[in-house]
C-alpha cells in the first residue's frame, strides 16, 4: 500500500487539488520542491511522455513513489495548441497572465472557441517501475475573452465549462474536481490503484 508519494510538481494549485483527492485514501502528498528536487525538462511532444519523464525523475531523486501530471489546454481553432506548451505558451518566465493574454489574442475574431483541458497522470512506484499506472481525463468547454472568477489557476478564468456555464475559476474546488480533466484522471487512477491493492478504498474524512 502507498501511504506517501512525491508530486512531481511545485505548482501550489495542483498540490492542493491532489492532496484533497488523495486524503480519503490515506495517502500523504509531498511536493518535490519541499524535498529540494528541481523540475526536469519536458521536451516531449505528448502529455504521456512528459508525465513519465517527470515521475521517473521525482522517484529517482526522492526514493518515493511518484505521481506526475502533464496537462494543458487544447484549442480547436489553434490545431490543438497550446497543448503540451500550455504552461510556457508565452515563454519564460512562466506567467498565467501572459499565457491567457496570448491565448485570447490568438483567438481574436475566431468564431470557433471550442477547447478542452487534457490531463495524463502517471504513478511510478520506483524509477524502474515496469508497470506505471497511467490515467487520462478530458474537460470540454470553450475559451472566453473576459476572465471570470477568482479561484483556480492557469487558464481557468478564461475556460468556460461546457456543461455548467461557469469558468474553472468560478467553480468551488469540490465541484471543479468533479468536472475537471484532472479530477476525472485522478478517479481513474485511484480505481486502478485500489484494484492493484496499492491504495485502500476511500474512507470518510
Amino acid at each position: 500500500m502507498i501511504d506517501r508519494l512525491v508530486l512531481a510538481s511545485g505548482n501550489e494549485g495542483k498540490l492542493r487539488e491532489f492532496r484533497r483527492l488523495l486524503a480519503p485514501h490515506r495517502i500523504d502528498v509531498v511536493a518535490q520542491s519541499e524535498l529540494g528536487i528541481p523540475e526536469v525538462d519536458e521536451p516531449h511532444p505528448t502529455f504521456v511522455e512528459n508525465a513519465l519523464a517527470k515521475a521517473r525523475h521525482a522517484s529517482l531523486r526522492s526514493g518515493l513513489p511518484a505521481l506526475a501530471d502533464d496537462s494543458g489546454i487544447c484549442v480547436a481553432a489553434l490545431g490543438g495548441a497550446p497543448g503540451v506548451q500550455s504552461a510556457r505558451f508565452a515563454g519564460e518566465p512562466r506567467s498565467d497572465a501572459r499565457n491567457n493574454a496570448k491565448l485570447v489574442a490568438a483567438l481574436a475574431g475566431a468564431a470557433d472557441r471550442r477547447a478542452h483541458y487534457a490531463c495524463v497522470l502517471v504513478l511510478m512506484l520506483a524509477p524502474d517501475d515496469p508497470e506505471p499506472v497511467i490515467a487520462e481525463g478530458r474537460w470540454q468547454g470553450r475559451v472566453i475573452d473576459s476572465p471570470r472568477g477568482a479561484g483556480g489557476f492557469g487558464y481557468d478564468p478564461h475556460f468556460e465549462d461546457g456543461a455548467s456555464g461557469f469558468t474553472g475559476a468560478e467553480l468551488p474546488l469540490e465541484r471543479k474536481n468533479a468536472l475537471s480533466h484532472r479530477g476525472k484522471a485522478m478517479r481513474e487512477l485511484l480505481a486502478r490503484l485500489v484494484e492493484r491493492e496499492l491504495a485502500p478504498e476511500a474512507v470518510a474524512p
